[in-house]
């Protein structure tokens, strides 16, 4: 297994697309539960093999990803051969960047001694999309981009 098997609620989610992932391999409902019972460990290769290619559909198409904590916020920009990323660090350690009024305080806070802003950009290390799971399984959330759009626009500006 690439990734990680998904979660019992993520399959529920996609039961119509693990249906047609099986019906693929000519497995109907009956025969799927005729594995399940007689050949567990068959049910859960088919299990890891859907999994694996829902991560590789959704890292694919990864292109911005966020981590936030307490005094940080990290943007990654999720090119093809490299991955830029924006490194937002408060310097009063009361501001909570997990809390609405933190991320207030950075809006106007942003451009003073009291933000660190460090840019970054580095090629992958391994293949691309094993770079960004590893990010997400660190704590990165997909995202549509927009924080980390916005904040380089008014760096670049």
């Amino acid at each position: 297994m690439k990734y990680k098997r998904l979660t019992k609620e993520q399959f529920e989610a996609l039961h119509q697309e693990f249906s047609n992932f099986l019906a693929t391999q000519s497995i109907d409902k009956t025969e799927w539960d005729s594995i399940k019972t007689h050949k567990p460990e068959v049910a859960e290769q088919e299990l890891d093999v859907f999994s694996d290619l829902i991560w590789e559909g959704v890292l694919t198409n990864a292109h911005y990803l966020e981590h936030f904590s307490k005094n940080h916020i990290f943007l990654f920009h999720c090119q093809e051969k490299l991955i830029q990323s924006i490194v937002l660090k408060s310097l009063v350690s009361e501001i909570d960047f997990m809390q609405k009024e933190g991320l207030q305080w950075l809006s106007d806070n942003m451009f003073t001694d009291n933000v660190e802003i460090h840019l970054g950009k580095k090629e992958y290390e391994q293949e691309r999309n094993s770079a960004i799971f590893d990010l997400i399984t660190q704590g990165a959330i997909l995202s549509d981009g927009q924080l980390y759009l916005q904040i380089n626009g008014i760096i670049q500006a």
